[in-house]
Formats: C-alpha cells, structure tokens, sequence
C-alpha cells in the first residue's frame, strides 16, 4: 500500500486544483517535453509559467532536468497514486449512498404504480372519449333570401 502524509496530499491537491497545471500534466503524460514547450499554448510570462511549474515539483507531480539551456520537464505519477488510493475511500461511500438512492427511487415509483388509478384503454366506446373531427373550412355556404 503507499504511504503517504497530509503535507504531501495537500500539495498534490492543491497542484491539481489549477487549470493550468492539470493542462501541464496532461501534456506530459505523452513523454518529457522542454519548458518552451510548455508554456506556448498557455499565453502568459515565462516567469509566470515556472511558477506553476515550482508548485508541480514541489508537489513531487514532475521531475525537471537540464541539458545545455534546454531544461526539461517529464511527469512523475507516484503521488497521484497516493491521491488515487486516499480517494478510494470516499468512493465507497458515495457508491452506497447513491444504491440506497436508487433503491429508495425505485420504490417511490412502484407505489406510484400502485397507487394511480387504471388508464382507460383505447378500445372504448365512450362518448366522452371521442372527439369528432374538425372540419375544414370551405367556400362561403348558402345564405338566407329577404
């Protein structure tokens, strides 16, 4: 099982809770990319954009390298693991709680089935039931001679 800290739950969610970020590590998780890369589609400062990255590293999200002047970013899913597996457990709860949602709806509909009066079928002959048709209007009918 992996351990993990509140310290270190926290960084993680607070990580993920940008947009910005999210976007960053969805980009990485197709292989390492460099910084320039990056930052292109985000449309804000370079000093902006490494500050999300600090707040990535710091959360343990990504892992940066530097060859020559290019400097590198490639992500490092350990701590979502960890995130994944303390989530686990409110998933369990939710899921009784919307089965005993379900079970309580399906019921309520049952007693409604019950309890509603029986449709009239439409092979009745009532009179209240059918409606003549309507006619179309036509030409201007006979009219009375003075």
């Amino acid at each position: 099982m992996v351990k993990y800290s509140d310290d270190e739950l926290d960084s993680v969610f607070a990580a993920l809770a940008d947009p910005t970020r999210r976007s960053v590590l969805n980009a990485l998780a197709g292989g390492g990319q460099a910084v320039s890369e990056l930052a292109a589609p985000h449309g804000m400062s370079l000093p902006g954009f490494m500050k999300h990255l600090q707040v990535l590293e710091d959360a343990g999200l990504i892992e940066r390298s530097k060859e020559g002047r290019v400097v590198s970013c490639e992500l490092d899913a350990a701590p979502l693991q960890a995130a994944s597996v303390w989530m686990s457990r409110y998933e369990k709860f939710w899921t009784e709680k919307l089965d005993s949602l379900a079970r309580y709806l399906y019921q309520q509909e049952e007693l409604q089935k019950w309890n509603r009066p029986p449709a009239p079928s439409p092979s009745s002959t009532s009179p209240a039931g059918t409606r003549s048709r309507r006619r179309k209007s036509g030409a201007r009918g006979p009219t009375r001679k003075r």
